[in-house]
């Protein structure tokens, strides 16, 4: 059964009011009518409940229907007046305040109204809560630092700090570190994505979006994937390799703009290069996706002989912010970069690499997201619920101000002061935390290199093409049959 009555009449809102189960009720009431946005149910429903605070004022004020002396003369108390006018007035609104049963009423209304208020400071506390601090220090060092962020930091920031400080061990050559973090964390997306509670909480009125558990736009996703696939190629495993390299496409799949699904060029390229390598498998149609999402220049056919795989990074990666009004447009800053390309020399050879994948146009590009609108939808609620507060609280407090205005502006004032908490409790305020060490650039070269030891150059050039001396890398391998050779550089020290 509804607790609003129909258009116009106040009886149903006053028979609710006045029940045994009215603390329950009224604050659902409430709540159900400011989630409706509909003001003049709210107003309807707010005089009521001011009304009887009115009676409750007035009883309050002459409990024993004392008498007031003016002048010599006696005089009824307000309440003896307003208790012989409700006797005259047709309206079905009942008396709370006759009898015993009037007690009882008078407290279940004065509960009620108490309630929803409580209801509302709770609904306020719960969602204005302050950040908590950093349970540990910061030392500047990435290793150091993510280790400790994953250990005693807040749960809801694990992923992230696992992806951080898992390309950062994978820059500094600890490979079987990196693995373990980057594989823990994508074993927790994995069973994270889908029906999460705290990502179902996030989309809820009053819960912040970067309280959900992170696991990262699909442009991070991708990335972890990508990374994850070197490492277990590295460690001998193509195969699950490549199925990092199909899960990263995947992540992808489901852009707002469908031209741009799909478009990773190494996801796709990397697919066909391990299938034709290593099982012979016809890998024409991931050649071609690869080479249909490449718009500057011609892929390198595969090389079913080559037993050395080079993977480079370089330039920064994108960051996010947020923008409106309420901080709800989740935006991406893309990363700047003096690296623009590479040498890769080794022995005899020397081969010129520019850039596969574009990590700030694969973040840029996405659209929007489903949370997008969510965070809308907030930010209209919280504008318009805050609009509704004042303009109920001016109001309200001109009608008290007027002679037989006092319930109406009493009931105004209630609703908008229960407006204004709500809108202060509305979170549409976008997750901005960010995978913030990802390179701008990823990309590859395989090599056909005789077995034995070998040292590997890697030259750094900017957009001119000149050697950037000071970022060059030097790598120590050696090619064995049993196994390819798969190294990894990057411009950046953590």
């Amino acid at each position: 059964m509804p607790l609003i009555g129909k258009a116009g009449s106040s009886s149903a809102v006053r028979q609710d009011l006045l029940a045994p189960n009215c603390r329950r009720r009224g604050e659902e009431s409430l709540i159900s009518v400011l989630l409706e946005g509909d003001s003049e149910k709210l107003v309807r429903l707010s005089a009521d409940v001011g009304r009887a605070n009115t009676l409750l004022s007035m009883k309050l004020r002459d409990d024993m229907g004392a008498v007031g002396l003016r002048n010599g003369d006696l005089h009824e108390s307000p309440w003896q007046v307003e208790r012989r006018r409700l006797k005259s007035d047709p309206s079905p609104y009942p008396s709370p305040l006759l009898g015993e049963r009037g007690k009882r009423r008078r407290s279940q209304s004065s509960s009620c109204a108490a309630g929803v208020l409580v209801g509302c400071l709770v609904l306020l506390l719960t969602g204005c809560a302050s950040t908590p601090k950093e349970t540990w220090t910061r030392t500047g060092d990435p290793l150091v630092d993510g280790q400790n962020a994953i250990a005693h930091g807040p749960e809801k920031d694990r992923v992230l700090w696992q992806y951080r400080t898992g390309l950062a061990e994978l820059r500094h050559g600890n490979y079987a570190e990196a693995q373990r973090l980057l594989g823990d964390a994508l074993l927790r997306v994995g069973g994270i994505i889908g029906p999460d509670a705290t990502a179902k909480k996030a989309r809820s009125l009053f819960h912040e979006e970067s309280k959900k558990t992170f696991i990262g736009e699909p442009y991070e996703r991708v990335m972890a994937y990508f990374y994850a696939g070197i490492l277990y190629w590295m460690n001998g495993e193509p195969d699950n390799g490549r199925a990092c390299f199909r899960n990263g496409q995947i992540q992808d799949s489901d852009t707002e703009n469908r031209e741009y699904a799909n478009d990773w060029v190494l996801m796709d390229y990397l697919d066909g290069f391990i299938s034709a390598r290593y099982f012979g498998d016809d890998s024409a149609d991931a050649l071609q996706r690869a080479q249909k999402s490449f718009k500057i220049g011609q892929l390198p056919p595969f090389n079913k002989k080559a037993n050395t795989m080079v993977f480079l990074e370089f330039g920064q990666g994108p960051s996010k912010y947020a923008t409106g009004e309420y901080g709800e447009e989740l935006r991406i800053r893309p990363g700047q970069s003096v690296v623009h390309g590479a040498w890769v020399k080794v022995e005899n050879q020397a081969v010129r690499i520019g850039p596969y994948d574009d990590v700030n146009f694969q973040a840029t590009t996405r659209g929007g997201r489903v949370m997008d609108h969510i965070l809308a939808n907030k930010a209209v609620f919280k504008s318009a619920t805050d609009t509704f507060g004042t303009a109920a609280i001016i109001g309200g407090a001109v009608a008290a101000s007027q002679r037989g205005g006092e319930e109406i502006g009493v009931g105004l004032l209630a609703a908008g002061i229960v407006s204004k908490i709500f809108a202060a409790a509305t979170t549409p305020e976008a997750d901005i935390r960010t995978w913030d060490n990802l390179p701008g650039y990823i990309s590859f070269v395989a090599l056909e290199l005789p077995l034995g030891p070998h040292k590997a150059t890697v030259e750094f050039t900017n957009a001119a093409g000149a050697v950037l001396p000071s970022l060059t890398k030097t790598i120590s391998f050696s090619v064995v049959k049993e196994n390819s050779a798969v190294l990894f550089a990057s411009d950046h020290n953590s």
